[in-house]
């Protein structure tokens, strides 16, 4: 009787989840999608934009509290150190609580210490309010990559999740563009004072968009999972002034709970290890190099401070150009294919940075804009790619994981520049490049295809 009854409970789950899918698969794109990408994509530009904040007020902050380069590397770092416990907390949170209430937690944690950052009057007391910052800023970001994978259909899900997450590059580059006005004339606490902004998107979130139905559906919460469908569908509806047609398309199912077989099992381990080195060698490059560059202009070829600070957002610009490209190309060309472009490009240019050595500010500036053009349809296309080989019921974990990397990338890499930043700054750029052959060879050699399947036929 035990087991006859488990069998019919774990049918109607199937079949709980198998109707969301259905019913969000035949969706069509809309303002209610737009809305879901305006809310939490502002909150995601502002993470980026808190991330960086570190790089634009360092040019002030290494001559007025006179921090040695191990100094800086370790301010840089330890901010990422609590962005990696973020997103490991995060992910088991999201799993335990729902996308919605992670991702609100992270914004006003994020946003606090921001308002906190700006009243440090100290090295170490910016130390401790970076990294308690870091919580949040490592916690929203994945959860929300997450939260915009499941609302999506597997149609066109690239572009529709890449044009989302250009956000997070844009804000890189805006708090550079920013930072080159903000800190030279009203000083370095009020980047920090921008930071506290999201706060309002915190604490409307809940009210402005449902919970994930897909996460709903996994947890069994039938109730719930119906009451979200019915609400994204009634308000889609009344954008297209449409009647919805029943969903007719057949998903695959798994009522299955999560377990570490989800992410390093025989079916998920070679899916895993492909998205931890993508994660890890696109960050290396992209975190390394661009928390330092307002800094290497000013030391190394002797910028003035605001010169430096501008010549610091073309990086960003040239990775945001990478993202918009991504969107436009990557549901044509593939994800496994814009992986290969992406690493293999961006090593060349590195390659290239080595070769001919730091002898003139124009050589530069073109070699590292190319290599973060290519960095760019990495750094995007990693997030959309990490969501989708994961199922719902490990999504959350498994991208916070793969984020986690990010982080330790974004830990190493500035103390890698930090050592070398004295002399040898060369061989920087060819311990990055390395980094990106051997993710490129990962790719090519493990990778799988996840364009225009639907979530639930990826993870079966």
């Amino acid at each position: 009787m035990t087991n006859i009854s488990m069998g019919k409970s774990d049918s109607a789950h199937a079949e709980v989840i198998r109707d969301v899918a259905a019913r969000i698969e035949r969706l069509p794109f809309s303002r209610w999608h737009l809305k879901a990408r305006i809310l939490i994509g502002t909150a995601t530009f502002f993470d980026a934009f808190d991330a960086l904040t570190i790089a634009q007020v360092l040019p002030v902050l290494r001559p007025l509290w006179k921090l040695s380069g191990p100094q800086v590397g370790f301010l840089i770092s330890t901010g990422y150190l609590g962005q990696l416990v973020g997103a490991l907390v995060a992910g088991m949170c999201a799993e335990r609580f729902g996308r919605l209430p992670t991702m609100i937690g992270a914004i006003c944690i994020m946003s606090a210490m921001s308002l906190a950052c700006a009243f440090a009057s100290d090295y170490e007391t910016l130390l401790v309010f970076r990294t308690i910052q870091g919580l949040g800023l490592g916690a929203q970001v994945p959860i929300a990559a997450v939260y915009i994978s499941e609302i999506a259909k597997a149609h066109k899900r690239g572009r529709f999740f890449i044009l989302y997450e250009c956000v997070f590059t844009f804000g890189l580059f805006a708090s550079g563009l920013i930072g080159s006005f903000v800190v030279p004339h009203l000083g370095w606490q009020a980047m920090f004072f921008i930071g506290v902004l999201p706060i309002i998107i915190g604490v409307s979130l809940g009210f402005l968009l449902p919970e994930s139905p897909r996460w709903l559906a996994s947890r069994n919460r039938v109730a719930d999972a119906t009451a979200a469908m019915a609400r994204i569908e009634s308000e889609i509806e009344a954008s297209t002034g449409q009647k919805l047609a029943p969903p007719t398309e057949w998903v695959p199912a798994d009522p299955r709970r999560s377990s570490w077989r989800d992410l390093v099992g025989p079916d998920y381990i070679k899916r895993t290890v492909v998205v931890w080195v993508i994660w890890f060698s696109t960050f290396l490059i992209t975190y390394g190099l661009g928390t330092w560059l307002p800094t290497l202009y000013r030391s190394v070829f002797n910028l003035p401070l605001e010169t430096a600070l501008r010549f610091g957002t073309i990086g960003s610009l040239m990775q945001l150009a990478g993202g918009l490209t991504a969107g436009f190309v990557i549901d044509r060309i593939g994800r496994r294919r814009l992986f290969m472009v992406a690493l293999f490009g961006a090593a060349a240019a590195l390659l290239s940075i080595w070769y001919v050595g730091l002898t003139s500010v124009p050589q530069f500036v073109v070699l590292s804009g190319i290599a973060y053009y290519f960095a760019g349809l990495s750094v995007l296309g990693i997030y959309l790619y990490t969501p989708e080989i994961y199922p719902t019921r490990a999504r959350a974990i498994g991208t916070a994981l793969g984020t986690a990397w990010l982080r330790l990338a974004s830990m190493v890499g500035p103390l890698i520049v930090g050592f070398f930043v004295a002399d040898g700054i060369g061989m920087v750029f060819l311990v990055f490049a390395s980094a990106a052959i051997v993710a490129g060879i990962v790719v090519s050699a493990l990778a799988i295809e996840t364009t225009n399947r639907s979530l639930e036929d990826i993870s079966r």
